[in-house]
C-alpha cells in the first residue's frame, strides 16, 4: 500500500498534514476517515482500516484536524463545527487532486463530525461511524470540571488521554448548539453504525440513539469487548475488515489492473505490520502474512498456504474436469493439504532420486473427500487423475526460477 504525505488548506488557512493511502492498481474509488478526539490520523484503527480499503482499490486519505497531530493551528481556536468545516475542505482537496470521497468514516468525535459533513459532500455515497457519540456535547464529559473556568477565561488546560490539551470556549458553545439526530433522516448515504457494547468512553446507548434516527439502508456492527480506541490489533482488523467487505457494494465493477490486463501475479508490502503484503491477481487482491507466532499479523495465508491451496485447488478442478468430460456423477470434491519438512531418508514414499539429495525436503500430504458413495475402482481413477494436476506435476519436478531486478 503506497503512503504518500499530502498537506491542503484548512477552512481558515492553516496547512494541514495529512496521508494519502493507494491501492497498488488502478483506484476504483475514494474514503476520506476522520479520526477521534485529540487522536492523530495515524492511529491504530485509521492504519488497518486504510489497509484493507486499499486492496479493494479505495485510496484511503486521512488528515490531521486543525492544531493536532503534524497540523498547523491552535486546537484551542478550533470546534466541533470547525472540524466539519476541515472535513469539507479535506472533500473538496480530494475532488480537485484525484476524486470526491464516496466513503466517510469517522472513529469517536470524528464518526460526529463526518455525519454531519455528509450532507455537504454529494459524492458521499457510504458512512461509518466508529464508537461516535449522539451528539457533540458528550465530549464535553471528558473535561465538566473545567467547564466553569473555559466560561470565565474563554480557555483551559485540561488533561485527556494523558495529554494536555487547551480548550477554548468556542469549542464548547459548538458542541452544545450541535443538533446531530434532527439532519440524521436527511441522510442520502447508506450509513453503518459500529460499536462496543462495554465501550466506557461513549456508551453504547450512543448508537442507539443514531441508529434509530437515521432512515434505511441503514447497518449497525457490534464490536464485542472492544475497547473506544480499538486498541487491540483483532478488534480494529475486524472493524477494517468488516469496513472493506460492506463498502465494497459501493464501488464500480473491478477492472483487470492496469490499462491491460496483465498475467503475473504482484505482492507488495504494506508496511502496516512485519510481513503483511498485499497479493494482486489479476482482478483478485488478498493478504499474504505470517502467524504471530513468528511475528506476523496473521491477516491472510502464509507462502506455503498458498503453495498448498494451489495444489488443492488444482487437484479439485482437475477432477471435475475429468467427471464433466467423462460424464461422470462425481459428488462434491474437499482437499486436505497440509505441508511439512521432513529428512529424504525418512519420507516412505520418496523416489532413490529424492532420498540421493539428502537433507529435508518438503512433503506435501493431500487428503480427498468426495462426497457420496465411491467405488474403490472410481477411488483408484481419482488418484491417478488428481496426480496429473498441473500443480502437482510442477511441485514433483524441477523448476527454474528467473531473476530481475528493476
Amino acid at each position: 500500500m503506497p503512503s504518500k504525505k499530502r498537506e491542503f488548506p484548512s477552512s481558515t488557512g492553516e496547512k494541514l498534514a495529512a496521508r494519502l493511502d493507494l491501492p497498488d492498481g488502478e483506484i476504483r474509488g475514494c474514503a476520506l476517515f476522520a479520526h477521534c478526539f485529540t487522536c492523530s490520523k495515524d492511529i491504530l484503527a485509521a492504519k488497518r482500516i486504510a489497509a484493507n480499503l486499499s486492496r479493494l482499490g479505495i485510496a484511503v486519505f486521512r488528515f490531521d484536524f486543525t492544531g493536532l497531530g503534524s497540523s498547523e493551528g491552535e486546537f484551542a481556536n478550533t470546534s466541533f463545527t470547525s472540524n466539519v468545516a476541515d472535513l469539507v475542505a479535506a472533500a473538496n482537496h480530494m475532488r480537485q487532486t484525484i476524486e470526491a470521497p464516496i466513503l466517510l468514516i469517522g472513529h469517536s468525535l470524528g464518526g460526529a463530525a463526518v455525519l454531519s459533513a455528509a450532507h455537504e459532500i454529494p459524492e458521499v455515497k457510504g458512512v461509518v461511524t466508529i464508537a461516535a457519540p449522539a451528539d457533540a456535547e458528550h465530549v464535553l464529559d471528558n473535561f465538566r470540571g473545567d467547564l466553569e473556568t473555559i466560561e470565565r477565561e474563554g480557555s483551559a488546560e485540561v488533561t485527556l488521554a494523558a495529554r494536555k490539551f487547551r480548550i477554548g470556549k468556542a469549542f464548547v458553545d459548538a458542541a452544545r448548539q450541535t443538533n446531530l439526530l434532527d439532519r440524521l433522516p436527511n441522510l442520502k448515504a447508506s450509513l453503518m453504525v459500529m460499536h462496543s457494547p462495554v465501550d466506557d468512553t461513549v456508551g453504547i446507548d450512543n448508537a442507539t440513539r443514531i441508529f434509530m434516527a437515521a432512515k434505511h439502508p441503514k447497518s449497525f456492527v457490534s464490536l464485542d469487548k472492544a475497547d473506544h480506541l480499538l486498541t487491540k490489533p483483532e478488534d480494529a482488523e475486524f472493524a477494517a475488515q468488516v469496513i472493506a467487505g460492506w463498502a465494497s457494494r459501493f464501488l464500480p465493477k473491478e477492472q483487470p489492473q492496469g490499462v491491460e490486463p496483465i498475467e503475473h501475479v504482484r505482492v507488495s508490502e504494506t508496511r502496516q505490520s512485519k510481513f503483511q503484503n498485499t497479493v494482486q491477481a489479476g482482478v483478485h487482491r488478498f493478504f499474504a502474512d505470517e502467524p504471530a507466532s513468528v511475528g506476523g499479523a496473521e491477516s491472510g495465508p502464509s507462502p506455503y498456504d498458498l503453495l498448498s491451496a494451489a495444489l488443492g485447488a488444482c487437484t479439485s478442478m482437475t477432477l471435475r474436469m475429468y467427471a464433466d468430460h467423462k460424464k461422470l456423477d462425481l459428488g462434491a470434491v474437499t482437499v486436505d493439504v497440509s505441508h511439512d519438512k521432513v529428512h529424504a531418508k525418512d519420507c516412505a514414499e520418496c523416489t532413490d532420486e529424492h532420498k540421493a539429495k539428502g537433507g529435508k525436503i518438503d512433503r506435501f500430504e493431500r487428503v480427498i473427500t468426495i462426497e457420496g458413495d465411491v467405488e474403490p475402482n472410481l477411488a483408484a481413477k481419482v488418484e491417478e487423475i488428481a496426480n496429473k494436476c498441473p500443480v502437482h506435476r510442477t511441485l514433483e519436478s524441477s523448476s527454474k526460477i528467473v531473476t530481475r531486478i528493476d
